[in-house]
């Protein structure tokens, strides 16, 4: 499997570069952080189906850290909801790839997002729904270290422990960086495995770019009965290109010609 994962990921950390050098605006860092994740989910663990996007039985993802949309639209790309050549299009006004996801008008988004801290609370929605209709479909929700700052995040977590929403699988994107610094640095969020074991959740840590360690949470998840799972991945911001790794700079500047063509050169190699 890894070889396979990390070709998908390679080729979607490069379809982001090129998305945002030609918008020219968006956000690389924890779009490329969170392509392992991504690449595991649609390509190897979620019930999905592009020639039947609407299948009722379906499993959805909420990608509750809306700004990392590069990343989700590189995925499917490669899983065949969208062509290829509609990723530059990113960001423009008449394009339906905008900087965050619209349920509306993109093929294979499950919700619209980028109001941090509203994304699990979807994601139970959609868990109560599936269990209203005798369905058996997974909610994956991905969410950001910093979005977990948001208080609707943990009135949404109490909710899933309390109705016992086992089909919720949720991971946290721990790459220690946000918009304004260190997460530590601007309001701490550890110890996040404490906090959730308290609300209730059966609570994982994993390296979020070691693809048998991401499959095997997800196969722990769906074990794991009678509550929700939350699996903290540690993840590296900028994953992939060096000047970009770690450095919080890029949590929202795109890069330019020069730097996508070195970054490029990188992946490619």
């Amino acid at each position: 499997m890894r070889s396979d994962m990390k070709t998908i990921a390679t080729q979607m950390r490069a379809d982001i570069i090129e998305m945002l050098a030609a918008a020219g605006s968006g956000h690389p860092g924890g779009s490329l952080s969170a392509c392992d994740i991504l690449a595991v989910l649609y390509f190897d663990k979620m019930n999905i189906d592009p020639a039947h996007p609407d299948d009722p039985d379906r499993d959805r993802l909420v990608l509750a850290k809306g700004h990392a949309a590069p990343a989700l639209y590189a995925a499917l790309s490669q899983k065949g909801f969208i062509p290829h050549e509609d990723l530059i299009t990113l960001r423009k006004s008449s394009s339906y790839l905008q900087g965050h996801p619209n349920m509306n008008i993109t093929p294979g988004v499950e919700m619209s997002t980028g109001s941090l801290g509203q994304g699990l609370s979807v994601a139970n929605g959609m868990a109560l729904a599936g269990r209203l209709d005798k369905r058996d479909y997974y909610v994956y929700c991905i969410m950001g270290d910093g979005e977990i700052q948001e208080g609707q995040v943990w009135e949404a977590a109490m909710s899933a422990s309390h109705y016992g929403l086992d089909h919720v699988i949720a991971f946290v994107d721990h790459n220690h960086l946000q918009i304004d610094g260190n997460n530590d640095q601007v309001m701490t969020v550890n110890p996040i495995e404490d906090k959730f074991r308290a609300f209730g959740w059966h609570v994982l840590t994993i390296n979020g770019h070691d693809y048998e360690a991401i499959s095997d949470a997800v196969e722990q998840a769906k074990a794991t009965k009678g509550k929700p799972t939350l699996i903290v991945a540690e993840t590296v911001k900028g994953k992939g290109i060096s000047f970009m790794e770690n450095e919080v700079g890029w949590h929202g500047v795109a890069p330019n010609a020069e730097q996508a063509a070195r970054a490029l050169a990188e992946l490619k190699a």
